[in-house]
């Protein structure tokens, strides 16, 4: 098994900060924002923070493909509103310059809200328009879909959803997803039983394929199987359980991408890294 595990670690200070906070919580991987996620509009990334990041996942050996950059939570690319849907592809391109300035790979997203404005299927459409004009105005970086957990007017909560947004998408090979295991479990897919898990990732498969999967986000779940409410918690603590954790660390489907924690207290995150960890020997009849 070939697994990196790691948190979405805070960038105070700057963005190459992220790589010292990884390694200080024993993560191979890890996640970042690029930016102040709550704010439009951004500094640019100077040359030296940029450099610095590169020497330092160097120095702590993280690589680019097992990084999952993060955007910024108030851009909607799928806004049925047109200067509110400007604005956000405008920071969403911004966002792709400065993943691809740090010389990383993917950008993750949440695809979008139609906001009872427009149905479903036209908000996908104009997610996959909006990707195609960002890919168009960007270099390599590929796009990472984040499956949803279907709050509110959130689209994307459906694997069928996420696959009519990259067949509208033209170079398919800059498109990538990533599942949460909280939402898609809110979502309605079973996750806690060996059964279940089987038949979501095969379904998954079916329809989206494993080759599309960038990367995972492993969360436990305040709220239960179908309730589309997005509330993480901290593994074992919630309605999930450590079962799917360990389906997931024992699945060699899912080695070699980032396996990210957005749990809700980084004081646990040591402990829940070695607690996966060691599942992979639990399996193998070590500890």
């Amino acid at each position: 098994m070939n697994k990196y595990v790691g948190p979405h670690v805070s960038i105070s200070g700057g963005v190459e900060n992220a790589p010292i906070n990884a390694d200080n919580v024993g993560a191979r991987g890890f996640a970042l924002f690029t930016k102040n996620q709550r704010q439009w509009k951004s500094t640019p990334l100077t040359e030296d923070s940029i450099q610095t990041f590169g020497a330092r996942l160097n120095e702590f050996n993280f690589t680019p493909k097992h990084i999952l950059p993060h955007d910024s939570y108030l851009i909607n690319i799928g806004s049925p509103e047109p200067e509110k849907r400007k604005k956000s592809l405008d920071a969403f391109i911004d966002e792709i310059r400065r993943v691809e300035q740090l010389g990383l790979l993917y950008l993750n997203f949440h695809p979008g809200s139609h906001l009872k404005l427009i149905e479903e299927s036209e908000c996908l459409a104009i997610i996959a328009e909006g990707m195609n004009t960002t890919i168009a105005e960007t270099d390599y970086a590929a796009l990472v879909i984040e499956a949803t957990a279907g709050q509110g007017t959130n689209v994307g909560n459906t694997f069928e959803q996420l696959a009519q947004i990259i067949d509208g998408v033209t170079e398919k090979e800059r498109v990538g997803v990533c599942i949460d295991t909280c939402h898609i479990f809110a979502a309605g897919y079973e996750l806690r039983t060996e059964e279940g898990y089987s038949q979501t990732m095969e379904h998954f498969d079916r329809i989206i394929g494993f080759e599309k999967l960038k990367g995972m986000h492993l969360n436990d779940s305040k709220k239960g199987l179908g309730s589309r409410v997005d509330r993480h918690e901290s593994l074992g603590k919630g309605e999930l359980g450590l079962k799917p954790f360990e389906f997931i660390m024992n699945d060699p489907r899912l080695d070699d991408i980032p396996l990210v924690l957005e749990t809700p207290n980084p004081e646990l995150w040591p402990e829940e890294i070695q607690i996966l960890y060691n599942m992979i020997e639990k399996k193998r009849g070590g500890k």
